[in-house]
């Protein structure tokens, strides 16, 4: 489910930055040519290690970041809503985020920004269990567990409206972290704001018979749920090494996908407590999401225009208080492939 939610890594020389934008400006975007000058990069997850994450830790166990000259720190936060913070701080380097969480964010003033997606469709969900009805329009009258974030809310009011219900009648109940006991225990009839790959999973190992409908599906305009952030220093500053660690992950991102009984592994180092079944199938789930849908797109790359439709949408809901240019939000800059001069892919000044 969208979670409501060290040391401050030395910049790169001046000579080194210098040479490494004389390479973007060529045909070949390779930034790991050569031996790069290896450096601490604190990464802060969004949430405990599960299946989204599996192309961190099959980069990190097949040493793709060390090879890429980076010595990558994995911080689980203590508190979900702090990896946003910690980057405007200035005491991490990169963290794991959300698409609406970038967009609120940056409406506080946080200096932050969107590099590239991680996990590039939507995941939360509308979900009922013991096979009820996942129909929105038949939840007229039924109770309604959400995890008490404005924006689902929002998300929740969409469907309804998209499905010509009419909110008021339905009855919602914050259930926090809760969603699926709220379900399983009958306190709701329907939850919305658990992940199709991680708790719809977990329901059908335990054949509790869900219905599953992602939210893009039933009216909330796409999004990417899942993005890999930046405080606005780093992306004006270290562009180098943000783009070796996209490519380090995308390597092991693809090797995830070669090889998803070693990206099973990898992820079970870093939490054991999941099961093999379980993170099997989850990560059987995952790894296409963490692609580009779009031919040719490269690895992280968000939709600008995509971006400034849902941008609009929160506006539209009164989720921001501020009109949006999406440039100061999110950059494609720094993807395999991409470079500097890339029309319509360089970071503006928030």
């Amino acid at each position: 489910m969208t979670r409501s939610r060290r040391p401050l890594a030395v910049l790169l020389s001046a000579a080194l930055l210098a040479g490494t934008l004389a390479l973007s400006a060529c045909s070949s975007k390779d930034d790991t040519a050569g031996t790069p000058q290896p450096r601490q990069v604190t990464l802060v997850l969004d949430y405990l290690p599960n299946a989204d994450h599996v192309g961190i830790y099959m980069a990190q166990a097949r040493g793709e970041f060390r090879k890429a000259g980076l010595d990558v720190r994995i911080v689980t936060p203590s508190d979900p809503a702090a990896p946003l913070k910690l980057l405007a701080a200035g005491r991490a380097d990169i963290a794991i985020s959300y698409e609406p969480e970038i967009m609120l964010a940056r409406d506080k003033r946080l200096e932050v920004m969107s590099v590239g997606a991680l996990a590039q469709r939507p995941l939360t969900s509308l979900m009922t269990v013991k096979g009820r009805a996942v129909d929105p329009a038949k939840l007229t009258g039924k109770t309604v567990g959400t995890a008490g974030i404005p924006y689902q809310d929002a998300y929740l009011d969409q469907i309804l409206q998209s499905a010509g219900v009419d909110p008021a009648t339905v009855r919602r109940v914050n259930v926090g972290f809760n969603l699926v006991p709220a379900m399983l225990s009958g306190r709701v009839d329907a939850t919305l704001g658990a992940f199709w790959n991680v708790e719809g999973v977990q329901l059908r190992l335990e054949k509790r018979r869900p219905r599953i409908a992602p939210v893009d599906e039933l009216g909330v305009p796409p999004y990417d749920e899942l993005v890999l952030a930046a405080g606005f220093d780093t992306v004006q500053q270290d562009g180098a090494m943000l783009r070796r660690f996209i490519q380090a992950l995308q390597r092991g991102t693809r090797a995830a996908e070669a090889d998803p009984a070693a990206a099973v592994a990898a992820l079970r180092d870093a939490a054991p407590d999941l099961s093999k079944r379980f993170a099997a199938a989850s990560v059987e789930a995952t790894l296409p999401v963490l692609f580009p849908e779009e031919p040719g797109r490269p690895f992280g790359f968000q939709n600008l225009q995509q971006w400034q439709d849902y941008a609009d949408w929160m506006r539209r809901n009164d989720l921001l208080t501020q009109p949006v240019d999406v440039g100061t939000l999110a950059t494609n800059e720094f993807l395999p492939g991409e470079g500097l001069g890339n029309a319509g892919a360089s970071p503006k000044a928030p």
